[in-house]
């Protein structure tokens, strides 16, 4: 009998027990690992769905103290600058400017919510005054349009109007010490014309110096004079000037409004009508349009230029806002109502639109403040005075970085509200659903993270990843199952050893290299043999059909059989060797017959869509190639562990070789196939480099195999090095990755569910 050695019996079961933690903590830290990954992207992308919020800064504040007098107040504005590092705080500015023209700085900093004095007016940093145009002295503001939240366009009782600025800038210094620079700029003016008293006036100054001013003489005539300077070969300045007389319009003017630019000036009507005039560098009017706004003919009586000039904020007698704007259908242009952005319960006063985004605030003529976002019809949040006081509300203002609101009273008293509305732009309509963008005829999904208006619409880069998986493995599922087929049962077993490591080794292929060759080698060689490609799927396979037809005739001769038990494909490479030569031999006549001799111009002409050089068949065959290592080495694998006793028994009941594989060895071996080809759906979807370098990265939602798409491991790649921290993209980015982390999530469970089921139905192995 043996004798057991207690002392290595113990140290192999300390062995055993050092093994077990290990593996144990090991996998636990995996898991760990993987739960802190999702912890992480969730947690940043989670912000995008926080509501945005108003929260009170000061609450009643005296703008002026009760004891001293001054002229009415016309406007006012509120700028809050968020400081960083050493210095603190935050630097909260507030100015107002009454009918002499003079602006008046107030530092609201100290002046807190709890601490705010309705009788105390803040610290007054400077007065600075703007004088009217002309030589008329003692003149006062008549009225006051306001442009974004620091311009403003100031008609005079004299009849002149100026386009002043406000401008607040903080300033640090050596000690960290904050303090604030103002100042009151003149920017543009136009004289008073004699015996005109304009009831209201616009005055805009565009990039090239010429100003534009919209006067409203009476309720049914506007007039626009537009001045320029140029210079001549000698260096001297001339100013030219031009005046256009609009009076044809179809009743009372109760709003109006211009771009920026001055060329194009918009009229609403108290019987709902838009009224549409654009002017050229000349100042004459190039374009007209008026339209019936609303059926009903509710009075229009607020009209804003949203960020961008191209939308037509529009409030009306009944508290609803719209959103306007042009459409282009073939030959025509019409102004169209897009969407509503908001209901008040009474009349629309005023429309104040962000200088940041597509943000508008609505106040109506209860003092209540409504805060939506054009793009997709948001509906922020509401701001109202919290002191019954203040209910008679005379003015608003927006700050120009959009983080600070104030509200003044016909007492002059202030409330200020800090505005936190980081994500506007994100809706599950706007994420998932179709939008109606500027510029485009109809709601559509679009991706593009730049201008005026950003388009963060997923859908296209979703079916970019499974149009990209769906093209790839159409290449890859059938070759590399073929293959695993053929070499695990219908080849030698020597060659099954020198083959399978060779395929094996096509998987350690950088993605990179295999990208940087389709984008420089394959997207043109198919770019420019594109028709030979087509006709080798017809060539090829009939070939192929041809040869083996043939071949029913040679296998009475011995040589023929014994050349089947296992080197058919050295016989049938010369045979798709013959079908290439006739692809590229017939392409030419194929072209001139099918396509008029001149595919790429034939495909533009159908579908009116450029044939790309990076399209998803360029895709297919890169990212096939990535995928069929694996498909081919997981199926071969599962194929060769089928019992052999199954095979021979099979064999020996009178079943052929093909009917022993689809009977026997595929359903035995399916759970394992159905494994390898989720495990290669799983490695097309996050595939980066290969659809970044080979697809165009383009965002658009199309079948067709002759253009490109974006996925969203390509979308992460190529926005994330433009995407500031924090910021609406930058968790849109990580947003896609949670959305990939689902996906291959789901797909990884359903996958395996379905390989337990196949499993139970066929027996293990």
């Amino acid at each position: 009998m043996a004798v057991i050695d207690k002392a290595v019996l113990r140290r192999v079961k300390m062995y055993d027990r050092i093994a077990r933690w290990t593996i144990t903590l090991g996998g636990a830290l995996i898991i760990a690992g993987v739960i802190a990954i999702l912890a992480l992207i969730v947690g940043v992308t989670l912000p995008l769905f926080w509501p945005s919020r108003a929260s009170l800064l000061v609450d009643s504040v005296a703008l002026i103290e009760k004891d001293k007098t001054a002229a009415p107040t016309s406007a006012m504005g509120v700028d809050l600058v968020e400081l960083a590092g050493e210095a603190g705080g935050d630097s909260l500015t507030a100015f107002t400017l009454d009918q002499t023209g003079l602006f008046r700085f107030l530092d609201l900093s100290t002046a807190e919510s709890a601490k705010a004095s309705a009788t105390v007016a803040p610290p007054l940093l400077q007065e600075i005054r703007v004088d009217a145009p002309g030589d008329e002295k003692n003149q006062t503001i008549v009225s006051v349009e306001r442009i974004g939240s620091l311009r403003f366009s100031l008609l005079w009782s004299g009849g002149g109007v100026t386009l002043v600025e406000a401008a607040i800038e903080p300033h640090f210094d050596k000690a960290g010490g904050r303090s604030v620079k103002c100042a009151a700029r003149t920017l543009a003016k136009i004289d008073a014309e004699k015996k005109e008293k304009p009831l209201r006036a616009l005055l805009r100054k565009n990039g090239d110096g010429a100003t534009t001013c919209a006067k409203l003489l009476s309720s049914k005539q506007v007039v626009v004079i537009r001045q320029a300077t140029t210079e001549n070969a000698l260096g001297e300045s001339q100013t030219t000037s031009e005046r256009t007389v609009i009076d044809d319009l179809p009743g009372d003017v109760s709003a109006m409004t211009m771009d920026a630019s001055g060329k194009t000036l918009y009229l609403g009507t108290s019987d709902g009508c838009l009224v549409r005039r654009e002017f050229d560098d000349e100042g004459k009017i190039s374009y007209r349009e008026t339209i019936p706004a609303f059926p009903d003919r509710r009075k229009i009586t607020a009209l804003a230029m949203l960020l961008g000039d191209v939308s037509l904020a529009v409030g009306d007698a009944q508290g609803e806002v719209t959103d306007w704007f042009e459409i282009r259908e073939e030959n025509s242009r019409k102004l169209r109502q897009i969407r509503t952005l908001a209901s008040h319960a009474s009349a629309v006063v005023e429309l104040i639109p962000s200088s940041r985004d597509k943000t508008l605030v609505s106040r109506d003529e209860l003092g209540v403040c409504r805060f939506s976002f054009a793009t997709n019809a948001r509906h922020l949040f509401d701001v109202s005075p919290t002191s019954d006081e203040l209910n008679a509300v005379e003015a608003v203002a927006f700050s120009p970085r959009g983080n600070a609101f104030a509200v003044r009273d016909v007492k002059d008293r202030l409330c200020v509200w800090r505005i936190d509305n980081p994500h506007p732009q994100v809706s599950f309509n706007a994420l998932f659903g179709k939008v109606h963008y500027e510029g485009y005829a109809e709601p559509s999904y679009k991706w593009q993270s730049s201008g005026d208006e950003p388009k963060y619409s997923l859908t296209p880069i979703i079916f970019g990843t499974i149009k990209s998986t769906i093209y790839a493995l159409a290449f890859a599922l059938p070759l590399g199952l073929f293959g695993a087929v053929y070499v695990s049962h219908f080849t030698t077993p020597a060659l099954r050893r020198t083959i399978k490591p060779i395929v094996e080794i096509m998987a350690a292929v950088p993605s990179v290299v295999i990208g940087f060759l389709t984008l420089l080698w394959l997207g043109p060689v198919l770019s420019d043999q594109i028709m030979t490609v087509f006709a080798g799927f017809v060539t090829v396979p009939l070939a192929f059909v041809a040869f083996m037809l043939f071949w029913q005739w040679l296998r009475k001769y011995d040589w023929a059989r014994r050349a089947e038990n296992g080197y058919e494909f050295l016989i049938l490479i010369p045979v798709v060797c013959l079908g290439a030569y006739l692809a590229t031999y017939f392409q030419s006549p194929l072209e001139r017959l099918l396509f008029h001799g001149d595919f790429k111009q034939w495909l533009f002409d159908a579908t009116h869509k450029p044939y790309e050089a990076l399209n998803s068949l360029a895709v297919a065959f890169g990212l096939g190639f990535a995928v069929i290592p694996i498909i081919f080495s997981l199926s071969e694998d599962s194929l060769s562990c089928i019992p052999h006793n199954l095979t021979a028994a099979s064999l020996a009941l009178g079943a052929s070789r093909w009917q022993t594989l689809r009977r026997v060895i595929l359903p035995s071996a399916s759970p394992g196939i159905f494994a390898a080809a989720m495990v290669g759906f799983g490695r097309a979807v996050g595939e980066t480099m290969i659809v970044f370098m080979a697809t165009g990265n383009t965002a658009i939602m199309d079948w067709s195999p002759f253009n490109g798409f974006r996925t969203l491991s390509a979308n992460v790649a190529v926005e994330m090095p433009e995407a500031a921290v924090g910021e609406t993209l930058y968790r849109l980015l990580f947003l896609c990755a949670v959305i990939l982390f689902v996906f291959t999530f789901v797909l990884n469970t359903t996958a395996e569910l379905v390989r337990q089921h196949l499993r139970k139905r066929y027996g293990k192995y």
